[in-house]
């Protein structure tokens, strides 16, 4: 297999100057689209709440991704506490909001990496990487000294910075986002996000151009791009704008994980429209939308009944 281009980026002095340029962010820190500004060096906690260090819920061997993310041997996932977003149904409420997990060191993070290298993992699976940017990046570097060469992948929701992204651009092998809302209004209300639509839309554009569709050697993923859509009861997501708008802007040939395993988490059962998962229609609904759009790569996910859900929802592995 091909060496991940980071090596390379490592090799020409870059990773050094990206993670050094991340780092000096944090004095004012616009890593997300909600642009703080806070002095993180000093102590201060903007939107996401994350300090300096960077925050691990857990971290291990994933079987339950994409199978050409997760394959014979799992993906190496961490799992990162807090996030930019805030959506009243998450499934990881408990680190996302509440910020359970533990602070680790650059060092410890960038050996948790060589830990899942060396359980053969296919890839490093970073999971709402964006408010740890410069530690990760920082962390990469020493991993990389030790002999970290698999496939980084960047695991996010979507709402992203052009401007931080471009500083990715060489560094991250996969983009796993999320294309969650076709409207602002649904994306404020259940997510917190403002502007979502115009920054979603092009965050992903620029993901694409940087790692262009899917490749796979042997059946394992080893560079591109594959958007994820979480379907919503009541067509919430609006799934016809965002097949329409990639299979327009971006590619037929884009890889599609449609999502079908809904529950109304964390605050989710107080509202209205979104205290039940979805109806075997509405399921229905969204893959005719990912069809009609003629998308032919991807994966869509068996219905499942509301124990699954649960059950599905509830497991986390290896807590630090």
């Amino acid at each position: 297999m091909k060496n991940p281009s980071y090596i390379d980026l490592y090799r020409k002095g870059e990773l050094k100057e990206r993670s050094t340029l991340l780092n000096e962010s944090l004095n004012s820190c616009e890593l997300c689209p909600h642009k703080c500004k806070v002095n993180r060096l000093e102590g201060e906690l903007g939107f996401c709440s994350a300090g300096i260090k960077p925050k691990i819920f857990s971290y291990h061997p994933h079987f339950g991704e994409e199978p050409v993310i997760s394959g014979k041997h799992g993906s190496g996932t961490i799992f990162f506490s807090r996030c930019t977003g805030r959506c009243i149904y998450c499934q990881n409420w408990r680190f996302s909001r509440m910020g359970e997990g533990k602070e680790v060191s650059v060092e410890r993070l960038a050996r948790i990496m060589m830990e899942l290298q060396m359980q053969s993992c296919h890839n490093i699976n970073l999971v709402t990487p964006a408010h740890y940017l410069a530690q990760i990046i920082e962390a990469l570097e020493i991993a990389v000294e030790s002999g970290l060469n698999i496939p980084l992948i960047y695991n996010t929701s979507g709402y992203e910075r052009v401007e931080i992204l471009k500083l990715l651009d060489g560094i991250i092998d996969i983009y796993l986002p999320d294309m969650r809302y076709g409207s602002d209004e649904a994306a404020l209300k259940y997510s917190a996000m403002p502007d979502y639509v115009k920054i979603n839309k092009t965050a992903v554009k620029e993901m694409y151009r940087q790692a262009g569709n899917l490749q796979l050697e042997n059946d394992i993923a080893v560079r591109g791009l594959i958007i994820r859509h979480l379907i919503l009861p009541h067509n919430i997501s609006e799934t016809e704008k965002i097949m329409s708008f990639i299979s327009k802007e971006l590619s037929k040939e884009c890889f599609i994980s449609l999502m079908s395993q809904y529950y109304p988490f964390y605050k989710a059962g107080n509202e209205p429209l979104l205290n039940r998962p979805i109806t075997h229609e509405e399921y229905e609904n969204a893959c005719k939308a990912m069809s009609d759009s003629g998308f032919r790569n991807g994966w869509v996910q068996e219905d499942v009944n509301e124990e699954t859900r649960e059950k599905f929802a509830g497991e986390y592995f290896k807590q630090l």
